[in-house]
């Protein structure tokens, strides 16, 4: 769930392309840049599958659609989510009413064109045929947003795909300080209690950091996924336990 910018891809090593067939190969063959394959679709069915086996879609300008499978991954436990005092402060004061699968295609769409600047680049990897893909996988009830709202008004997000016990964040926004952080604490919080295992962040960032999360090799990373996926998956839509909405922390 790192702001992902645009990768300057220059591997020579060979790499499968796909074709209408829904198969990957082994996300461990990937090469020096994390990627598994490149071409195929958007299906819903595909889609769910990559994430699954530990496989996203990053869409770059000019390029066949690219998966990956990076070598590290980011990765927080549900458990050791760390919670800043200033943070948890707003979220107790309510600042943020925090709801689960209200505006899921309203929250991609924000995500697409909030500002992304940084070394690595500007602009979205979030295309429209992503929001049109996931939002079918939401309505299919493994695709799911946490919102802020404030005054009415949805003021930040996050968005993400789950299969059993795994939740994997694809991107955040916001548009009032904190509004996004509050969305993803409140959201971990739910996933623990539920008895989720992982939270897949993707690529490194140092805001996911902050929250508690590390890198990990892909050989770990991928050995505790195929453990969590096996768990029945909890379909949408999701809500929020009582007290986790009306603003309550953790004691």
């Amino acid at each position: 769930m790192a702001e992902r910018g645009c990768l300057r891809y220059r591997s020579a090593m060979a790499v499968s392309i796909l074709t209408d067939r829904i198969a990957f190969p082994r996300p461990d063959e990937a090469d020096e840049d994390g990627v598994v394959a490149i071409g195929g679709d958007l299906r819903p069915e595909r889609v769910l599958l990559a994430y699954a086996i530990g496989v996203f879609p990053w869409p770059h300008e000019g390029l066949p659609l690219l998966w990956f499978s990076p070598d590290p991954r980011m990765v927080l436990l549900p458990s050791d989510l760390h919670v800043s005092r200033r943070l948890e402060r707003t979220i107790r004061a309510g600042q943020f009413e925090v709801r689960l699968d209200t505006a899921f295609r309203e929250v991609m769409e924000r995500c697409a064109s909030a500002e992304r600047t940084g070394p690595a680049g500007e602009g979205t990897w979030i295309t429209s045929a992503m929001i049109d893909s996931y939002t079918v996988v939401h309505e299919m009830g493994f695709a799911h947003s946490a919102e802020a709202w404030q005054g009415g008004q949805l003021v930040g997000g996050v968005y993400g795909v789950s299969i059993g016990a795994m939740f994997t964040g694809e991107s955040m926004f916001a548009e009032q300080s904190n509004a996004s952080k509050v969305a993803f604490a409140v959201l971990v919080r739910q996933l623990a209690r539920w008895g989720f295992q992982l939270v897949d962040a993707e690529t490194y960032s140092e805001h996911l950091a902050r929250f508690g999360a590390r890198e990990w090799p892909r050989h770990e990373f991928l050995a505790s996924l195929e453990t969590a996926v096996r768990e029945p998956t909890r379909l949408g839509p999701w809500q929020l336990d009582f007290d986790l909405a009306e603003g309550g922390g953790e004691p």
